[in-house]
């Protein structure tokens, strides 16, 4: 966060106050995979390792984190990610989405791949419905967010994410510029923790995209709530690969758009 000096104009009493508030930062973040540049991102300065790691993850490149045998952060905004001599980078990159992408914070990349485009290039695996948790439970925790997101409290400006246990108790929370970036710093921490995604829940500030449900189903998170709204690509991606999406998670009212039996009343 940094602090701005700004004219704050009230409109009814017509009156001008001069004051300091606090607006949400942007910084690149570039990572490399064995010093060949895969992406660059722009998100806030804060759980770059975290950012690095749960993007990686996130979006298919690492299959998990043995894969790594070194992370460093560097001052002029690198993530160097060396992975172990065993794994092909160059080979991982080239089967992903296209490389040296920018990632801008508002709306992910602009290399946008359609979903039925996507499917081609990857393998979805889908989860299993054993798992439930009440809805009373999800609606309290994604109520939750705001006032639990500093940054979000003070600039108005940053997304937040948030995995929480089927009890509604929260184990990792991560704010950003970028819906995206939150999403993937939140999957580095539940890493970090070691952490097991398949007994969590996703809940978001943001809208509900088919990149997003992917990121969920890669890391096997069964269920992804948020206080916004769905788009097709989302409630999508969510009936093919078995995703409980759930928006509008406001008050005592929510949408779930796929596998409502995981919701209980």
């Amino acid at each position: 966060m940094r602090k701005v000096q700004i004219s704050r104009i009230d409109v009814s009493t017509q009156t001008l106050e001069s004051k300091t508030d606090f607006v949400a930062e942007e910084t690149p973040l570039h990572i490399f995979l064995n010093q060949i540049h895969y992406v660059t991102i722009l998100c806030c300065p804060n759980q770059l390792k975290e950012l690095a790691i749960g993007h990686l993850l996130s979006e298919g490149i690492l299959k998990s984190t043995n894969e790594i045998q070194e992370t460093r952060l560097e001052e002029d905004g690198k993530c160097l990610v060396r992975l172990k001599p065993d794994i092909d980078a160059e080979k991982r990159i080239s089967i992903s989405q296209p490389f040296a992408r920018l990632i801008v914070s508002a709306c992910g990349s602009p290399d946008y791949w359609p979903l039925s485009k996507l499917i081609d290039r990857i393998t979805l695996v889908k989860l299993n419905l054993g798992l439930t948790v009440e809805a009373k439970v999800i609606s309290e925790s994604v109520k939750r967010l705001n006032t639990l997101a500093q940054r979000f409290r003070k600039t108005g400006g940053v997304h937040v994410a948030a995995l929480y246990s089927t009890s509604g108790e929260l184990v990792a929370l991560s704010e950003d510029v970028g819906r995206h970036n939150a999403v993937d710093k939140v999957v580095g921490a539940g890493t970090a923790k070691k952490l097991n995604f398949e007994n969590l829940f996703l809940a978001l500030s943001g809208r509900l995209t088919g990149d997003i449900v992917l990121k969920a189903v890669r890391m096997r998170i069964p269920i992804v709530a948020s206080m916004a709204a769905a788009i097709n690509s989302g409630v999508e991606a969510a009936q093919l690969t078995g995703i409980t999406l759930i928006g509008f998670a406001r008050g005592k009212r929510m949408n779930v758009y796929t596998y409502p039996e995981r919701i209980v009343l």
